[in-house]
């Protein structure tokens, strides 16, 4: 049970109390009148002693009577109606209510924190570690439990309205107060008369109502004196002859009324009379029908005060009490007692208004012409009537009837030292109750001994003797057990262990089994529930000073019922209690028995206990998973808040129903919307003008909205295609963005001269949650910008939004000016409205319906245009929510669900306006030591936009853009770029990660074919009809890659200048350009981004430039397979400058295709070199047929001369310049040196270029002196070729029964003598050196020493000698033949040679194929030759028989000059040298 202010033993001998009964005369009450007050009711703030009183028990023991209280009462000859008492207990409890504003109770068990009343607790056992001290304050200190006042209350409301009964004597009258005026002509003989009036009420059988202790009743006379009228003197004359007749301790004089009430109130006087007169008005207007009952000597003067009023009582509801037969479920949402549905919040409604303007509005004042003097004289009057007059009364009665039953029993003299030879004897086993007849009604007569034990017994009780009123309890409980008088044996029973309980010292434990057995008495055989009741408040409230809170918690549930609503409220809510004070808290029944108590209160129409109730319950409910007892405790608290016009807690509650995944079924979350739906309705109507508040359906998920900022654009149409751009309908990727942003840095760092500025802002036009929000982002004037919310209906019942838009506040700023401060505008007051928004700062779109399905997550996509310049907030979402109309009734629907029973809506469809807010959680901080140790989110401004002013917006149409392509085909299309806007474009650039996949042409319009036919045959290459002489020869041209956008300072890999005439695209306007692609070298799927860039002519502080992206996908087939590799030529006829440089080049093509995209056979049309130093000089191969064809799988070789470029093609002129050398295998010739050519060309070897262009510079030609650090240099240089060779084929496609001609080139760079290249790592070769180019270039490794294959390549060496050589052996022996070795230093600086001419070849398998002969004069030679000198040396063979021989016998050694440490190494020898010597 909660803590009560009093304790058990307070409680108790409170609830028992001497009665005094009190006659006034009329003049009498006129005195106590002028006080608004009546004489009982005068008296009643002090009927409690401040002293102790002393009386003897029959053993002339002297008896301490301590704390001890009367009551005082007008005499009423009429019992209470019952309806009347239970109607007088309702207003009570009603009008006891917990104070509002105080600090909520909380008291924490386990995992459960809970708000009960006004002080706060901690009780969080066994979990905590001091549990038992907790455990220990929680159960001794008043502190530290809450209280329940309402309960109190009724408790003590519960008592004094208890009528008397026959069976037992405690509420019987024990005195009688006569009062009479002293203003009285005659007051001695209106004594007399009010005397004989008392004598006629107690003896005449015309009244059986009140009941009187003792025949001879105690007449206490009081001469009532009025100070401020009535003369003192007379007062005493009269109180003279009273205290005469009556004696001194029979009488007495009270004088009040010190002063008038039209003196001044300046001085506060308490009144004490408060707190008693609510509870005594409502007693005697209610406990008594009207005409039944009669006030003996008052003439109904008592303060009419009006009924208190309490919110939310129906005055249609029954008096608690009538019996309720209903049949369903206690926890049943909606019980046939509760008014059901929309109708009855209505009805529900209007009572709540109409109760309002009952309430009093004046207030009356009591105690008006009474001092301070006059409280004492009061206090002193009742301490003497106790003192002198009722305690000598009450002992004297003792004793009389102590000796009364000694006499009759013929025991000794002293019933109290006899009570141990009573009950020393063998014990009378009690009988059951089941086997007990039925003999409630036996009455005893006045005389009967047994009666007068318990009156003994009663009156010992009343004075605080409990070991004697416990020992005549327990005799007159034996006597009636006997008798079988089983209502007399129950009143003794509960008697005998509250005597038992109370007495001094505990002698005995308290007999919860006498309790026990008088509540079933009472209930089950009496049919007696009040008295049944009143027995189990003693026994809880004894039970529970005993901590045995689960006993009590027990009790006090068997003690519910359906015949009272009220008190079994009361008594589950105090069962509750005992559950969460108890050693281990037991919530979760603390929880459900509030439950029980709320609806039990809600059906006793006290609504706002039933409220409080079910909110007390929720703590334990909520979150932890009990949805639908949550769903049942929301609603009931909506439906209770309502009732009591709380409707901002109503909508509260109806919103936790709806927000939560609720596992209720369609039918019930329908009834649930529409309630909710209803009680909005109401909240609005009362305050229109207010703010639109937040509505919990349907669910938002902030995090997932998307702004997006961006015209719609246009479709395709015919062969365009539409740049793919950035749209809502795409997925975030964040790897994509971030190539995005790459590529956006590298253009913006190309426009600003290799440096990105410190305020650049990568452009977004898609937020999402992925994206960096931390700055505000820059939106257009005049352009929309799309909100896309996710909503989420959670109900399964579907849903329909009205109206929908978005809220938004704008600041209009110009930022062309510094000092620009408006008033923010806003669209919050418009939203009440439902028209589309259009004014001169933002045009709201409004979507006039949005339907949802039932558990749907759909998308709004929400637009605004701004017109000014300015700052942006998004701040929400405004629409009507609605219920979608149905007619289908689901059997069992609940009554509250608003259907009529002909299955219609009561309103077709409810609607209520309102608004969500878009509040968005930025990302968590995690930099720096105070982020991580606490959780901090940075800002997420997405829907904070910066409004700019106009920028050119640009619109790309690709036209005839392939899908597929063969690897390396070139194919032609256009490009059309459109300016939208009404501000002229400028600075158009595109950027790509892939730049060798797109070309626009040359820089020089000469190098560009201007028309779409270049040629009668379509093709996408500059080409000439050649002629059959020009046929294996190269056609040579010179280029520079400036010309192709390549090598110029201010250009970057994969940033190309777009031509644009003027450089300028004005408003409206558009140009189509050419475009050439060229298929990827491998084979698969391929995303190009082209990022294209541009800047408004109009420079803009805001937003320096825009971008549009677009993403193309080519899917390549395989095509041809180019591998080639490079030889030193042996001949040095073709020399002219006495410089070496003559190479072979061996091309293998091979058909790697497999008839993929209908591919027939590939035609070799023409191979092409591009180097600075080498080019193609002629084709040597042995075919007549110069048309290489190649069908599926085969392979061709091809055989090329290479010859270093000519002094006259190295001109300063020509430094850094590419030759291009064609060798035309068909009928025409391609000019490699044009685009679309070239440009392939110079951009897929751009970086291999690049790199070997800051190696050696333009120092082909130029000998130098090289410092001994550049050895690996040189040697290296000896072996490296940089020639690149372009192939260029035709395919013969056969598609749709028509036969197309595809052409492409394919790439092969030569590095290296004698190592092979191949076509298809080109591409990732030049993949590789473009990332590099991305990351931090890492230290450059320290140069290794050259190896010896490295060193092998110093010297290149040449024997001339006759082919045949003619001698006459017999007539000559020896056979001399002059031979001419030419040594050629291939490197930059000079080189030591030795020449040994001693070497043989000894192997048998050489001398089989070749003769033996000798080498004739110096065999061993040392030069030096300087860079690329070349050096002929004198030799002669000498042969002794004819045949073939090898002269490439001489071995080379060479090492660099400056190289002392370096031995000499071997060089590669000759092919062998064969001479045939002839007989003759």
């Amino acid at each position: 049970m909660a803590q009560c202010l009093q304790s058990v033993q307070e409680f108790i001998q409170d609830s028992f109390v001497p009665m005094v009964a009190v006659l006034c005369s009329e003049d009498a009450e006129q005195v106590t009148r002028k006080n608004n007050l009546n004489f009982s009711e005068l008296v009643r703030p002090f009927c409690r002693l401040t002293s102790e009183g002393h009386m003897r028990d029959p053993n002339n023991q002297i008896q301490v009577i301590k704390n001890l209280k009367i009551h005082v009462s007008n005499i009423v000859t009429q019992p209470p109606h019952p309806a009347a008492i239970r109607k007088m207990l309702s207003e009570v409890v009603s009008v006891s209510q917990p104070a509002e504003g105080l600090v909520a109770n909380v008291i924490t068990a386990g995992d459960y924190d809970l708000n009960i009343s006004d002080r706060s607790v901690k009780a969080s056992v066994p979990w905590y570690n001091s549990w038992k001290e907790t455990l220990t304050q929680l159960n001794t200190s008043k502190s530290f439990t809450a209280t329940t006042p309402w309960f109190e209350t009724y408790r003590e409301t519960f008592f004094q309205s208890m009528p008397a009964s026959d069976h037992e004597f405690l509420n019987h009258y024990l005195a009688c107060m006569l009062v009479v005026s002293s203003n009285e002509p005659q007051p001695v003989e209106q004594f007399l008369k009010l005397s004989q009036e008392q004598h006629r009420i107690q003896h005449s059988s015309d009244y059986t109502y009140p009941k009187w202790f003792t025949p001879n009743t105690l007449k206490y006379y009081v001469l009532l004196h009025d100070i401020s009228e009535v003369e003192e003197q007379r007062a005493d004359t009269v109180y003279e002859e009273m205290k005469q007749r009556y004696g001194t301790q029979g009488c007495y004089l009270l004088k009040i009324n010190s002063r008038t009430s039209a003196i001044s109130t300046d001085e506060q006087i308490p009144d004490p009379w408060s707190q008693y007169l609510q509870k005594s008005n409502l007693q005697n207007q209610e406990l008594y029908e009207d005409g039944t009952s009669v006030v003996i000597g008052s003439t109904n003067t008592e303060n009419n005060v009006s009924e208190p009023e309490v919110d939310g009582i129906d005055p249609s509801v029954k008096a608690d009490g009538v019996p309720n037969n209903f049949k369903t479920h206690p926890l049943q949402l909606d019980h046939p007692s509760d008014p059901g549905g929309l109708d009855a919040l209505d009805t529900l409604r209007n009572a709540v208004q109409i109760t309002d303007g009952k309430k009093p509005s004046t207030v009356t004042t009591h105690g008006a012409c009474l001092t301070l003097n006059d409280h004492d004289r009061i206090r002193q009057f009742i301490q003497e009537f106790t003192f002198r007059g009722l305690l000598p009364h009450i002992e004297k009665s003792i004793r009389q009837l102590n000796d009364q039953l000694v006499s009759r029993k013929g025991l000794s003299r002293s019933l109290f030292s006899a009570t141990k030879k009573w009950f020393s004897g063998g014990k009378v086993p009690e009988k059951s109750i089941a086997e007990l007849k039925n003999t409630a009604g036996l009455l005893y007569p006045p005389e009967a001994p047994e009666l007068q034990i318990r009156k003994l017994a009663d009156l010992c009780f009343l004075v605080q003797h409990y070991d004697l009123a416990y020992n005549c309890y327990h005799t007159a409980k034996k006597d009636f057990l006997n008798d079988q008088a089983m209502l007399y044996a129950a009143g003794a029973l509960e008697m005998a262990a509250v005597s038992a309980f109370l007495q001094p010292g505990a002698p005995r434990p308290y007999p919860a089994h006498y309790m026990d057995t008088a509540i079933q008495t009472y209930r089950d055989v009496c049919k007696n529930m009040v008295l049944a009741e009143r027995c189990a408040l003693l026994s809880a409230e004894i039970l529970k000073s005993q901590v045995k809170c689960s006993e009590a918690a027990t009790l006090l549930i068997r003690m519910t019922s359906e015949d009272s609503d009220l008190r079994s409220a009361l008594l589950l809510e105090q069962a509750a209690h005992c559950f969460i004070n108890m050693r281990s808290p037991m919530v979760r029944k603390f929880a459900f028995h509030m439950i029980l108590a709320g609806h039990r209160f809600s059906k006793a129409g006290q609504k706002r206990h039933a409220l409080r109730c079910y909110c007390q319950a929720m703590q334990v409910y909520k979150g932890k998973g009990w949805s639908l007892a949550e769903d049942h405790i929301n609603f009931t608290i909506g439906r209770q808040s309502f009732t009591l016009k709380q409707l901002d807690n109503a909508v509260s509650a109806f919103r936790h129903i709806l927000i939560n995944d609720s596992k209720q079924t369609a039918s019930q979350q329908g009834a649930f919307l529409r309630e909710y739906l209803y009680v909005y309705k109401n909240v609005s109507q009362l305050s229109p003008d207010d703010p639109l508040p937040q509505l919990p359906l349907p669910c938002i998920q902030s995090s997932a909205t998307r702004v997006f900022f961006g015209h719609d654009r246009r479709l395709a149409e015919g062969q365009k295609q539409a740049a793919t751009h950035v749209s809502l309908d795409q997925e975030f990727d964040s790897e994509l963005s971030q190539q995005w942003k790459e590529l956006e840095e590298q253009v913006v760092a190309v426009v600003n001269r290799g440096a990105i500025p410190v305020n650049f802002q990568p452009t977004q036009y898609c937020l999402n949650s992925q994206t960096d929000n931390f700055r505000f982002p820059l939106a257009v004037v005049e352009e929309p910008i799309i909100v896309e919310v996710v909503f989420r209906n959670p109900l399964k019942v579907p849903l329909l939004l009205t109206d929908l838009s978005l809220l938004w506040k704008f600041q209009s700023k110009d930022f062309g000016q510094l000092q620009n401060r408006e008033e923010p505008k806003s669209n919050e007051k418009d939203a009440h409205g439902k028209a589309t928004f259009n004014n001169e700062f933002i045009s709201t779109d409004v979507i006039l319906e949005f339907s949802m399905g039932s558990e749907e997550t759909k998308v709004a996509r929400l637009k605004l245009l701004p017109h000014q310049t300015g700052e942006l907030h998004i701040l929400g979402v405004v629409y009507n929510l609605e219920t979608v109309p149905s007619v289908n009734v689901v059997d069992g629907t609940d009554p509250s669900s608003g259907l009529q029973g002909d299955g219609n809506l009561v309103s077709n469809g409810m609607s209520v306006r309102g608004r969500q807010d878009l509040e968005i959680q930025g990302p968590r901080l995690n930099n720096t030591k105070e982020e991580k140790t606490s959780v901090k989110h940075g800002p997420d401004r997405r829907l904070d936009p910066i409004i700019t002013p106009p920028m050119p917006l640009l619109e790309v149409f690709f036209i005839n853009f392939p899908t597929g392509l063969l690897c390396g085909e070139i194919r032609k299309a256009h490009v059309e770029f459109v300016n939208v806007s009404k501000v002229p474009l400028a600075g158009l650039k595109v950027a790509s990660k892939h730049p060798e996949f797109f070309t626009f042409g040359s820089n020089t319009a000469a190098l560009t074919p201007q028309s779409p036919t270049a040629s009668e045959n379509c093709s996408a290459y500059k080409t000439i009809v050649t002629d059959s002489t020009s046929a294996c020869t190269a056609l040579t041209s010179l280029v520079s890659p400036v010309d192709f956008g390549m090598g110029s300072g201010n250009s970057s890999l994969g940033v190309i200048d777009i031509p644009l005439p003027d450089s300028v695209l004005l408003p409206g306007a558009s140009i189509q350009l050419p475009l050439w692609l060229r298929g990827p070298d491998k084979e698969g799927v391929h995303e190009i981004n082209f990022l294209f860039y541009y800047e408004s002519a109009n420079k803009v502080s805001k937003l320096s430039h825009r971008v549009l992206r677009h993403t193309a996908v080519i899917c390549t087939s395989r095509s041809l397979s180019v591998r080639a590799t490079v030889c030193r030529s042996n001949t040095f006829q073709d020399e002219e400058d006495g410089r070496n440089g003559n190479m072979l080049v061996f091309v293998d093509v091979e058909n790697i295709n497999t008839n993929e995209g209908g591919v027939q056979e590939f035609h070799i049309v023409q191979v092409s070199s591009s180097s600075k130093q080498w080019r193609f000089q002629k084709c040597i191969n042995p075919s007549e047929d110069k048309d290489a064809k190649l069908t599926s799988r085969e392979r061709g070789k091809l055989c090329f001369k290479a010859t270093t470029c000519k002094y006259q093609e190295a001109t300063s002129g020509a430094l850094g310049k590419y030759t291009f050398a064609d060798i035309i295998l068909g009928n025409e010739q391609i000019i490699s040196a044009t685009t679309p050519c070239a440009d392939f060309f110079f951009r897929s070897c751009q970086s291999s270029e690049t790199k070997k262009t800051l190696s050696n510079g333009y120092t082909s030609f130029v000998p130098a002196r090289w410092p001994t650090d550049d050895v690996g240099k040189i040697v290296r240089k000896c072996s490296e070729v940089d020639l690149n060779i372009i192939v260029l084929w035709k395919a013969y496609v056969v598609e749709d029964n028509k036969q197309l001609i595809l052409e492409g080139q394919l790439h092969v760079a030569l590095q290296t003598i004698g190592k092979e290249a191949c076509s298809l790592s080109q591409k990732q070769e030049a993949q590789e050196m473009v990332l590099l180019k991305l990351i931090r270039p890492e230290q450059p490794p320290v140069p290794a020493r050259p190896s010896v294959e490295q060193l092998s390549h110093l010297i290149k060496t040449s024997l001339h000698y006759p082919e045949s050589y003619d001698h006459p052996f017999l007539h000559k022996s020896l056979c001399v033949v002059p031979v001419t070795l030419m040594l050629s230093n291939c490197s930059q600086a000079g080189v030591d040679v030795i020449i040994d001419l001693r070497h043989k070849a000894i192997s048998p398998e050489t001398l089989e194929v070749h003769g033996s002969f000798t080498w004739l004069g110096q065999t061993q030679f040392k030069l030096q030759l300087k860079a690329q000198e070349i050096h002929k040396l004198q030799l002669k063979a000498c042969f002794i028989h004819a045949g073939v021989y090898n002269l490439g016998t001489p071995r080379v050694f060479a090492k660099l000059t400056d190289q002392g440490s370096m031995c000499e190494t071997s060089q590669q020898n000759s092919m062998p040298a064969l001479i045939i010597i002839n007989n003759i």
